[in-house]
């Protein structure tokens, strides 16, 4: 479905338990969002038999996100980046900075006016790009970008696989719509099945 639009920029950190199983801290808004760019790259093979392709397998490798944004805050490419705020709020980056991988999360609004939301279980960003330009006879924005690699996460789902990605439409029919409420206040955890009802007593 066409998109017409991209708001609603978060992340939310990642804490590691001993055999790297993700739990994902409280989302935080990223930046106001301008673009992003998702990339996908598949491991392929191809079994040939009796000159002829008899078996073909397609499976996720990894991605790459590349967001451009309005501003990053000092705290956010602290967190993203692992560079350091001093006490002047100054931020310092150092050779020894080791980035720290992320869920992101956004939504892009759709040509019918509904949305279609987003999150990315682990992206490791680089270093933001930023390029600035002398003003001429006429004002031009420049904003940074910053870059990252999109790969599954190590924790298993109940389903017993790795997610790299959930995404849904708010239409109001093929989604819970109950979900988008909370999209953005945690990290979405895939559900599959059904919610026990309650037992009901029964009547005297």
């Amino acid at each position: 479905m066409a998109t017409i639009g991209l708001d609603k920029l978060y992340y939310a950190k990642i804490t590691e338990g001993t055999n790297g199983d993700e739990t994902y801290g409280t989302p935080t808004l990223l930046a106001k969002a301008i673009e992003a760019n998702l990339s996908i790259e598949l491991l392929e093979a191809i079994l040939y038999a009796d000159d002829g392709a008899d078996t073909t397998i397609r499976e996720f490798k990894s991605g790459t996100l590349s967001l451009g944004v309005n501003d990053l805050a000092p705290s956010v490419v602290s967190d993203l980046v692992g560079a350091t705020v001093d006490i002047n709020g100054v931020l310092v980056s150092t050779g020894e900075d080791v980035s720290k991988p992320v869920a992101v999360g956004f939504r892009a609004k759709t040509a019918t006016g509904k949305y279609r939301y987003f999150w990315l279980y682990r992206v490791l960003f680089g270093v933001p790009s930023a390029a600035l330009k002398t003003r001429g006879d006429s004002i031009e924005f420049q904003t940074p970008t910053i870059e990252g690699t999109i790969s599954r996460r190590n924790k298993l789902d109940a389903a017993n696989k790795h997610p790299w990605k959930v995404e849904a439409t708010d239409n109001g029919t093929d989604s819970n719509t109950t979900i988008f409420d909370s999209w953005f206040t945690s990290v979405y955890e895939p559900t599959y099945t059904q919610p026990t009802p309650p037992n009901q007593e029964e009547e005297d």
